[in-house]
């Protein structure tokens, strides 16, 4: 049956590979299952209904991903733009969480209508390979240093970022550090070792670790300072919280609504949203050898319709925008394929409605190795970038590219350097024929983003 839905054999890959891989990726996304309640609840929003809808809506979208796209990509909350829905069109705007959620369906309704046509996927192959690849490079530094983040090994400094004292704080941000670069040691032996799901066992192995370390008293829980016991408890979650949110997104106001402000929320969710999800696509495909010679990912127009959906569900369920995930990278570094490993990232979301706090236990020092790692496997492709003098109409854009998604924590807005310089360099140096007239369009575009959004 497996093989008949998800072709296996076709994509050299097995359905031990396939569970394995979708449990990794699961695991490093985990997070989100504490993370999204605790933004979203800034916003007035009930954690508990918000966890379950985070975890429905992620389920709907894994499992489309892989049953109408068969592609390893999971889906979840995103980071980033759930803070713009709390932070600033919440608190900073001042609209209602429920207006808010309906600016999400609105963006969810456009993108299904986008993606039924060729609007996005032509978007998507207009982008040169040489960017893509510097996508997929960008991608890398940006989620291992996301990873060296989520291990407290890089805090902020009057230097802006810094290496933190594992000294200070020894027993819980200290220990955390270590535990960390010993789960990455343990990950990278393991993998050039060859070693099955190497990926998946160092995340475990760094969390049993620090289990260790917290029944021997190296490591001691301080909840006040986010430092929660490493012990999963076992507990039942309150179901009837979902109706806090679900389809809260139609009971608006209108009449409290500016429309011209609503308009450009809903914009900016789509921008954000948009390249976001391309570029998660672009990056992890480009790793996994999944584009074809013309830089092009076969099935991404059902993979962008599953993202629509997953955020149109999420809107409904009461959740911020639903998108392809980054740490889908683990999954494909793990060995991940096919859309099966998608529907084992979607059950376990399901599951975890069930034992919420056994998931949301994992601590984010033991899948840290994981996106580290994993950083170091996508930043490989940077050899598929030739750097040589007649190329660097195509290199530079690619580098500002890779250094712009790091550096200004966002995919979107790396993209967006590099399409932009990527026309103006081509334009000026006397080759605007190798320029595809969708790239005009997209340099204008975030050109006019920067000015009014």
């Amino acid at each position: 049956m497996f093989e008949k839905i998800f072709k296996l054999k076709q994509n050299k890959t097995s359905v031990k590979t396939e569970i394995a891989a979708g449990i990794t990726t699961f695991m490093t996304m985990a997070y989100i299952l504490a993370v999204n309640p605790s933004i979203l609840s800034s916003a007035g929003m009930d954690p508990t209904a918000v966890m379950l809808a985070t975890c429905i809506a992620s389920f709907i979208g894994c499992i489309c991903m892989g049953l109408m796209a068969n592609l390893p990509f999971a889906l979840s909350a995103g980071m980033g733009i759930n803070a713009f829905m709390a932070y600033t069109v919440v608190i900073g705007y001042g609209y209602t969480w429920q207006t808010a959620l309906l600016a999400v369906l609105i963006e969810g309704i456009i993108f299904i209508i986008l993606s039924l046509t060729n609007v996005r996927e032509a978007i998507f192959d207009s982008i040169p390979l040489s960017l893509k690849h510097g996508v997929s490079v960008g991608l890398g530094i940006f989620i291992a240093f996301i990873g060296l983040q989520n291990a407290g090994i890089v805090v902020g400094s009057s230097n802006l970022i810094s290496i933190t004292s594992f000294r200070t704080d020894f027993n819980t941000s200290g220990i955390c550090a270590v535990l960390a670069v010993i789960g990455t040691l343990l990950t990278a032996v393991l993998y050039i070792k060859n070693v099955k799901g190497s990926i998946l066992v160092g995340i475990i192995g760094t969390w049993v670790l620090g289990i260790i370390c917290q029944l021997t008293g190296l490591y001691v829980p301080a909840p006040e300072a986010k430092f929660f016991s490493l012990i999963p408890s076992f507990s039942m979650t309150d179901f009837s919280r979902l109706g806090e949110t679900l389809g809260q997104c139609f009971s608006v106001d209108f009449d409290s609504v500016g429309i011209f402000n609503f308009i450009i929320v809903i914009f900016s969710f789509l921008f954000v949203d948009i390249f976001d999800t391309l570029g998660t696509l672009i990056g992890v495909a480009t790793k996994a050898d999944m584009l074809d010679e013309k830089g092009r990912l076969p099935g991404i127009r059902p993979a962008l319709l599953s993202d629509a959906i997953a955020t149109t569900a999420g809107a409904v369920l009461g959740t911020s925008t639903t998108t392809t995930f980054v740490e889908s990278a683990a999954g494909v570094g793990a060995g991940g394929r096919t859309g099966l490993t998608a529907v084992v990232t979607g059950i376990l979301f399901l599951i975890s409605t069930l034992l919420s706090p056994l998931f949301t236990a994992i601590p984010s020092f033991a899948t840290a190795p994981a996106l580290i790692f994993v950083g170091f496997l996508m930043f490989t492709t940077i050899t598929k970038i030739r750097f040589t003098d007649d190329t660097f109409t195509e290199t530079v854009p690619a580098y500002l590219c890779m250094i712009g998604i790091p550096l200004f924590y966002s995919i979107s807005e790396g993209i967006a350097l590099g399409i932009i310089s990527y026309v103006v360099i081509n334009l000026i140096c006397g080759k605007a024929k190798k320029i595809n007239p969708i790239m005009y369009v997209l340099a204008v575009l975030f050109i006019l983003k920067y000015i009014f959004l």
